[in-house]
């Protein structure tokens, strides 16, 4: 059943989720800046490895919650490496209107 993204306020934030959702690579990675930073839990992680690992393999399952003017998402989420667990992506996007950090880890709502 695909995920109803209607919650999801900001434009540059439902494409990025479309895209995860269904790990569309070429419609993931031009979302973001080519400096874009990534935190996985609070460490920085390598944002182009760790995307081409995860997408395709990672979505989220339901979304609960959207804060923050639409940047901040919550929802369950299921990793086939990491199993089935509530999680947020937390977004923030540049003048150039890119996205230019995204923030993940889990979540306790």
């Amino acid at each position: 059943m695909p995920l109803d993204l209607t919650k999801l306020s900001n434009a540059k934030v439902k494409a990025a989720i479309a895209a995860l959702q269904k790990g569309d690579e070429k419609a993931w990675f031009p979302l973001f800046s080519a400096d874009v930073k990534l935190y996985d839990d609070g460490n920085q992680m390598q944002f182009n490895n760790f995307f081409k690992k995860a997408l395709g393999h990672e979505r989220f399952t339901s979304i609960d919650k959207v804060e923050n003017n639409g940047l901040d998402v919550y929802g369950n989420f299921h990793s086939d490496q990491w199993g089935d667990f509530t999680t947020f992506f937390k977004f923030q996007i540049g003048k150039e209107g890119k996205i230019i950090r995204l923030d993940i880890g889990p979540a306790s709502y």
